[in-house]
């Protein structure tokens, strides 16, 4: 990767995309933020000579091409890819609709796939990049009520990285997925945040309650968006960066509990499961 880098990060227009941008700029690199409304990106991060501000739409593919071919033609090259778009379809997967569930992976999955596609062609021909992907402790464990949508994209983005990072390794180009805890970041507010509307009433309580505690979290969770940012354009100057990065120390217990998780699973039935092999 060069010295100076060339950034492109999605939902910049807000919330940790706008630490992200921000940091890059402040380490010395050119940055192409996007977001569907650009107007939101001037507010957010002002003027600066190696700042573009692109509008997209992360479920739109042509418009994904578009921010890749103004990145292209304005710096001449791609380095650091951040898929960082994203909402939260909150509710029992009952009470929510087909439409919002879908609506999350397009965002939150989709989305990712769609960038990532758009970018590869350019970073494959330099023989270097990275894909940087903001997925969520979510999509490590998904313990709790509400979060079977989002949980599913974000376990949809884990297996998309893991599986693209082989692929895409001879060319020099690297993947990093990132999985934040709960940083004081826009995900929770009313902007980002939709809730299904309650219609079951043997989850008339819990969704009370869920609700509640949601959104009395918004704006009081615990991580800095803005050491976050900074710790992730140093991770990206690394010659090899992390394949996978634990954002704040609710995340290393959620990999570490994971893990241990994994390990009781295999266990438990060893006898069983290694007794399934056709006989000789």
């Amino acid at each position: 990767m060069t010295e100076k880098s060339v950034w492109l990060v999605t939902g910049a227009g807000r919330g940790l995309g706008v630490d992200i941008a921000r940091e890059a700029l402040e380490a010395g690199h050119a940055v192409v933020a996007t977001a569907r409304n650009v107007d939101s990106i001037s507010k957010a991060l002002g003027e600066h000579d190696d700042l573009l501000a692109v509008a997209l739409d992360v479920t739109d593919p042509a418009s994904a091409e578009s921010a890749v071919r103004a990145t292209v033609e304005r710096f001449g090259r791609l380095d650091v890819v951040v898929n960082n778009a994203g909402n939260f379809q909150a509710g029992f997967f009952e009470e929510m609709t087909p439409e919002a569930f879908r609506s999350q992976i397009e965002t939150t999955l989709f989305g990712p796939v769609n960038v990532t596609r758009a970018a590869l062609p350019q970073l494959r021909a330099q023989r270097a990049g990275l894909v940087m992907t903001i997925s969520s402790t979510a999509g490590i464990a998904a313990g709790g009520d509400f979060l079977t949508a989002y949980a599913a994209s974000k376990f949809g983005v884990e297996g998309f990285m893991e599986g693209l990072a082989p692929e895409i390794a001879p060319f020099g180009i690297h993947t990093m997925l990132v999985e934040p805890g709960f940083f004081r970041t826009e995900l929770l507010s009313p902007q980002s945040t939709q809730y299904a509307e309650p219609s079951i009433e043997d989850y008339a309580a819990r969704t009370t309650a869920t609700v509640e505690a949601w959104k009395g979290m918004d704006g009081k969770q615990g991580g800095d968006p803005a050491k976050l940012a900074r710790a992730l354009v140093q991770l990206a100057a690394l010659e090899q960066p992390p394949v996978r990065f634990a954002a704040g120390a609710d995340a290393v217990e959620t990999f570490e509990g994971k893990a241990n998780t994994l390990l009781a699973q295999a266990a438990a039935h060893r006898e069983l499961s290694s007794s399934l092999a056709l006989d000789a």
